[in-house]
Formats: C-alpha cells, sequence, structure tokens
C-alpha cells in the first residue's frame, strides 16, 4: 500500500510539475499527430479504390478488443492533452496578464506566428470538429455492403452522401485548415517540450513541423473536395 501510495504522490508531482505538464503535452501531441497522419492516409484510398477503403474500414473493425484499446488510448491523450494544454494557457495567462495586443519577439528567428498564439481556439474548434466528426461517421448511417463474399459496412457510401452535402463538405474544409494551423505550430511545440532542440535542430524542425502541417492539410482536404466536384464517387 505504501508503494502505491508513494506512486501516486509521484505521479502527481509529476503531473502538477510544469516540466511535467510539457512532457505530457508534448508526448500526448506527438501521438495524435501519429494518428491523424495514418487517419489522413487511410482517407486517402477511397480516392482510388472504394472498395480497399471499405476493406481497410472493415479490418480495422475486426481488430476487435485491440481496436477498443487504441481507440481507450486516443481517448485519454486527448483528454490529457485538452486538460494540461488549457491549464498551461491558463498559468500562462496569469503570469502576464498584460495585454496580448503587446507581442514582443521570442527570439531570433522568432517561432512566434499567428499559429502559437491561436493554439486554444484552434484547440477547442477541434474539439468541436471531433465530435462532429464522430457523429457523422463512426455512428452515422450504416449501409451494407458485400465484397469477395464478406459482409461489411460500406464507409465509402456514407463519406461520399456526406461529402455531396456542400455545407459538410466546405465546413470540413474550414475545420481542417484549423487543424493544420493547430499542427503548424504544435508539432514543434512538442518537441521543443520534451526538451530535444537546440540551436541547430530547432529551425530544422520548426521547418519540418511547416511542411508535414501543409501535407496533413492537403491530403484531408482533397477527398471533400474531389467528391464535391464529382471527380470520384
Amino acid at each position: 500500500m505504501t508503494i502505491i501510495n508513494e506512486r501516486q504522490t509521484n505521479w502527481l508531482n509529476f503531473y502538477n510539475s510544469s516540466l511535467g505538464k510539457k512532457i505530457i503535452t508534448g508526448v500526448t501531441g506527438l501521438g495524435l499527430t501519429l494518428f491523424v497522419l495514418f487517419h489522413m492516409i487511410a482517407n486517402l484510398v477511397l480516392l482510388s479504390d472504394r472498395e480497399a477503403y471499405n476493406q481497410l474500414a472493415h479490418w480495422l473493425n475486426s481488430l476487435s478488443f485491440l481496436l477498443y484499446g487504441v481507440e481507450l488510448i486516443l481517448l485519454t491523450a486527448v483528454v490529457f492533452h485538452i486538460v494540461v494544454g488549457i491549464s498551461i494557457h491558463l498559468k500562462a495567462k496569469r503570469s502576464r496578464p498584460e495585454s496580448y495586443n503587446q507581442l514582443e519577439s521570442a527570439g531570433i528567428p522568432s517561432k512566434q506566428s499567428l499559429s502559437s498564439r491561436s493554439m486554444t481556439i484552434t484547440g477547442i474548434t477541434i474539439i468541436g470538429f471531433l465530435v462532429w466528426h464522430l457523429l457523422s461517421f463512426k455512428f452515422g448511417t450504416y449501409y451494407s455492403t458485400t465484397i469477395d463474399g464478406v459482409a461489411m459496412r460500406d464507409l465509402g457510401k456514407l463519406v461520399i452522401e456526406k461529402f455531396h452535402n456542400p455545407v459538410y463538405a466546405f465546413g470540413y474544409l474550414g475545420f481542417i485548415t484549423f487543424l493544420g494551423v493547430h499542427l503548424r505550430h504544435g508539432i514543434w511545440s512538442a518537441w521543443q517540450s520534451l526538451g530535444v532542440l537546440n540551436g541547430r535542430t530547432s529551425s530544422l524542425i520548426y521547418g519540418v513541423s511547416l511542411i508535414l502541417a501543409v501535407v496533413i492539410t492537403l491530403g484531408f482536404i482533397a477527398l471533400p473536395l474531389t467528391i464535391y466536384f464529382g471527380v470520384i464517387g
């Protein structure tokens, strides 16, 4: 019992420390970025082959408890990333009560940007989008199809149906743009929080973060635009 209490105390001390909060946001942020990248690649399968897309979705669902475990890990990461991120934001705001309109350079070259200054706003927007996205697809209409004698969900049909709706297609595009802006600073900031950057690697990772954010954004918006304008579907 004593060992358990000591571990709980150590965890709470780590969680409540500034270093601990930075590490938590860094690890969860990078983990969620990897998931977003995988999700984007999976979406692009639909651009070339609807049956392959449905088979991929069916295979993922067939993982059963393993999939539930991954989803639980993702949910935990999202919750910690949100809670700790808000905590860091509120602490920074309390320690700097003057108006944020008076911005100063963060160094040469400065890493301060629209992306870095809007992390809270884009983060909250992404939370709302995530709920909307899950309700629309994961818990959306279940269409059935059969491929090679195997009955499965026709998720491709649902995606195409949704993106033929201009409200959803262009609303999705807008939300993904917010995601890209969030990732643009978030990826670099995550590595910085983990303390692995130095003067030489900082600018390199900063540039890579921009490229990765742009690639992810373009990869996601390619699907709704090609469907809406009749390229596929």
